[in-house]
């Protein structure tokens, strides 16, 4: 028969998949009994609306089903109290040391769990509209292991400032803050090759230890998936909302669901969706080409059940701006109005919620 000590062994080898520590240790099993074969863990999350807790429920499963004797195993869930989330370090997010002298009214994540359909492009032209709207922007480059955005907008690259208050990210041609580890790097093409609590704490430095001063938006460009990046900046920072990026494939339509899902979970309002890479337009004939097939952004949107933004054109000259880091020149006439929705429909900043398991 299996005993409740090698019931506990095996959950030593469960690990929380955000904190990094086995269960045991964190204090989450909160009990085990056995009956005939079929074993009963209660586990405690720090919080039931963890967007991770399926995974953890099936690693426990997992673990303990195949000892010897074991015919079912059920798991329950409950939370955690408020002094056993402050044992495991867990709590209302720590303020950074400039935070407080900040005034940053908006924050808009660009999110989808696909790469290559064109977050960070995405991210660069709703700063550069809401700058030409006049707007004071800033951009929080959380793709910390693979950053294009300093790339974009700086054709001699640039070095974050050291000002009275502390460090200041440096300013684009037309006025825009931007924050990136690029800007941090001796040279730009130095892999940074950090596991997720580094990465983590590198976007809250990000947000709490540079000096924004007063930003009417801040545009945050989130890599690709749901994993730490995305649920830092969810649980950190006050987010007023998040625009989803999908491309014509079906699959990118499957994969932005997910980012939806996980948005919702984390209870972060989801601004519209905006197509990228929708059409080509020859510039002989003005002929439309659906290079990626045909578009399925707004079945995906209604879906979702958000605004279709507004969708965009493959454009060479983008690329070439871009590499040339004079992104800034581009005439984006196809993002104004997909920027003035994005103004409609953002309220102000709200504050973060606290961070689950």
């Amino acid at each position: 028969m299996v005993t409740k000590a090698q019931v506990v062994e095996a959950l030593k080898g469960v690990m929380d998949p955000e904190l990094h520590r086995n269960l045991v240790e964190l204090g989450m099993v909160r009990d085990v009994e056995i009956e005939d074969g079929n074993v009963n863990v209660t586990l405690a999350l720090t919080t039931l609306a963890c967007p991770l807790r399926g995974q953890i429920v099936d690693d426990v499963k997992a673990a303990v089903a195949p000892l010897d004797g074991v015919q079912e195993v059920e798991v329950d869930l409950t939370e955690m109290t408020d002094e056993e989330r402050r044992r495991i370090g867990i709590g209302v997010p720590q303020k950074g040391s400039l935070e407080e002298m900040n005034d940053v009214r908006r924050v808009v994540a660009v999110m989808s769990g696909k790469g290559g359909v064109g977050k960070s492009l995405v991210s660069a032209l709703l700063a550069i509209a809401l700058r030409r709207e006049g707007h004071r922007v800033g951009i929080l480059d959380a793709d910390i292991t693979g950053p294009s955005i300093p790339k974009m907008f700086f054709p001699r690259g640039a070095r974050l400032g050291m000002g009275p208050m502390g460090p200041i990210p440096p300013r684009t041609d037309s006025g825009i803050h931007i924050m990136s580890i690029n800007l941090l790097l001796e040279q730009e093409d130095m892999a940074v090759i950090w596991r997720g609590p580094l990465v983590s704490g590198a976007i809250k430095q990000f947000w709490g230890d540079i000096f924004w001063g007063v930003l009417d938006y801040l545009v945050v460009d989130l890599p690709p998936g749901t994993s730490d990046a995305s649920l830092t900046v969810m649980q950190s920072l006050p987010m007023s909302g998040i625009v989803l990026v999908t491309s014509p494939q079906d699959l990118a339509g499957m994969v932005v669901r997910k980012a939806a899902n996980m948005a919702r979970q984390m209870g972060t309002p989801i601004v519209g969706l905006v197509e990228n890479m929708s059409y080509f337009e020859c510039p002989d004939t003005g002929k439309r080409y659906d290079i990626f097939g045909p578009s399925h952004a707004a079945k995906v949107a209604q879906e979702i059940g958000v605004p279709l933004l507004g969708q965009l054109p493959i454009d060479p000259e983008i690329a070439r701006l871009s590499d040339a880091g004079e992104i800034e020149d581009y005439a984006a006439e196809a993002f104004v109005p997909i920027a003035r929705q994005v103004i409609e429909r953002v309220p102000e900043a709200r504050q973060p919620v606290p961070p689950p398991a």
